[in-house]
């Protein structure tokens, strides 16, 4: 039973402390930390203690179960890091926007519906986790609810239901062709005797699922809400879609082709040809994009549809090494990309500086947190011994050796060009922000004076420490990846 508390209790806090909270006009920080700790204390006992549990059956393949493997606990485990250092942030950013009950309450909700999916153990149970976590993640965007959040909201709701309906039509053909019991499994669970013959409506279904799963994902052709979603939401809640929940596509896609389907039914056919197409499509146009973008989220969300395809790459690939490549993007990029949003959401909280030609002699003001910015960004850009180096060096790698002609090739090109880019569009802030040229800082307002006075930092600790927590996980899986990839051996 300690999977079905670590999946309740946080939804249950979010209620319980949204209610109490509504009716004393309290912020209930110390319940939100004591939530959130706890919370914590659930998942890890969970990850070393928690036993299988099914919760009910419609019949002899379709249950609602779960279970917890490697791989959904090291997905979870990225969770837990990204959920807590968020909160503790959005103390001092939530405090000067309204409606703070209702954000932590889906902040709470959501995260419960993201340990459903780490924690589910077949496509049908993980379908529902992966719709709830959309459901309770759309009101984090349309928090502000302004004309363009109630857009930006809309639009991540509609992208979202027609990738779950794609790939809720990869699932019905995964049940109709599988073995007598559908759950994860690595090499898959399909029946060759019943699936001959029938490839072609499978392969379909398979590729319409990986679009429709990807689409959380931001892969290309589905990818457009990101730049969207992600600018207009508070930034603890634009640190969780690009950091993490951007990662249950990528989490239920592995579950999906790694788990379900298996990775030699579809090896060598057009469907890997395509999504590897899509993939390389997805790094190249998100990286582009970015380096054009001034609005510093909007360049961020961009940098994410490219940051995220990485490890879609890796996935396509249908190799060991590309998904332990991927596995190592996600665990460097989720506490990378979600740093990077937070540093975004501190100066605008203190500056209200949205725009990275304003941003000229914010190190003066920020040392810290530009100083965190900048160690986000070379683990993005894949400079040693940031973490996303050893995952830049494994994808590359993987592509060269899959003995797939041009693409084996071409793969590693692509990923050389998107990281030029991704030093092109984030270094150039911290040489501004800390080499601006004479007075450029003072063209800094400061709206708040009084704030940072005397302190090494414009922001309180409660903002810049998580930025530090952040990098320092960025930078343990560069220095300990190699290592931490050994748990993932034998999938494919």
């Amino acid at each position: 039973m300690l999977i079905l508390l670590s999946i309740i209790f946080p939804i249950l806090s979010g209620i319980v402390l949204w209610h109490r909270n509504t009716r004393s006009g309290q912020n209930g920080h110390a319940l939100y930390g004591a939530a959130i700790i706890i919370t914590d204390v659930l998942a890890v006992l969970t990850m070393f203690f928690g036993k299988p549990v099914t919760l009910f059956s419609l019949s002899p393949k379709v249950t609602f179960s779960f279970s917890l493997d490697v791989m959904g606990k090291w997905f979870l485990f990225v969770s837990m890091v990204l959920y807590t250092c968020c909160l503790f942030y959005s103390f001092i950013y939530m405090k000067v926007q309204e409606r703070e009950p209702t954000f932590y309450a889906f902040y709470f909700v959501s995260f419960g519906a993201l340990i459903a999916v780490c924690c589910a153990a077949n496509m049908v149970t993980i379908y529902f986790a992966f719709e709830l976590t959309t459901l309770s993640t759309v009101p984090l965007v349309l928090h502000e609810q302004t004309q363009a959040a109630v857009a930006a909201g809309l639009k991540f709701l509609f992208y979202s239901i027609g990738g779950a309906l794609l790939g809720l039509f990869g699932v019905f053909f995964l049940y109709t062709y599988a073995g007598a019991e559908v759950s994860f499994v690595p090499g898959g669970v399909l029946d060759l005797t019943k699936t001959a013959g029938h490839e072609p409506i499978l392969y379909l279904a398979i590729f319409l699922g990986v679009i429709g799963y990807g689409t959380k994902a931001g892969l290309f052709p589905m990818h457009g809400w990101l730049p969207t979603a992600h600018p207009i939401a508070p930034a603890p809640a634009s640190a969780l879609l690009s950091g993490i929940i951007t990662k249950s596509g990528v989490l239920v896609v592995i579950r999906f082709i790694y788990y379900s389907i298996g990775t030699s039914f579809i090896r060598g056919t057009w469907v890997q040809y395509t999504w590897l197409t899509l993939a390389m499509i997805s790094i190249l146009t998100g990286s582009m994009m970015a380096f054009q973008e001034k609005d510093l989220k909007k360049r961020l969300a961009y940098s994410s549809i490219s940051q995220i395809s990485y490890a879609m790459l890796g996935l396509a690939l249908l190799t060991q090494n590309g998904l332990e490549g991927s596995l190592l993007q996600v665990m460097q990029h989720a506490p990378s990309k979600a740093c990077l949003f937070l540093c975004a959401g501190a100066f605008i909280y203190r500056y209200g500086l949205k725009d990275v030609r304003q941003m000229k002699g914010i190190g003066k003001k920020m040392p810290i947190v530009l100083w965190c910015l900048t160690i986000a960004a070379m683990s993005l850009a894949g400079i040693p011994p940031m973490g996303g180096f050893i995952s830049k060096w494994n994808l590359v790698s993987a592509s060269l050796n899959t003995g797939l002609g041009a693409i084996s090739v071409i793969g590693p090109i692509v990923l050389l060009i998107s990281a030029l880019l991704t030093a092109g569009y984030l270094f150039p802030i911290t040489i501004n922000g800390f080499f601006p040229g004479k007075g450029a800082e003072e063209e800094i307002t400061d709206p708040r004076p009084e704030e940072g006075k005397g302190s090494i930092e414009a922001v309180p600790r409660m903002m810049w420490i998580p930025l530090i927590c952040l990098c320092a996980v960025a930078l343990i899986v560069g220095i300990f990846g190699g290592s931490l990839i050994e748990l993932f051996k034998g999938i494919v």
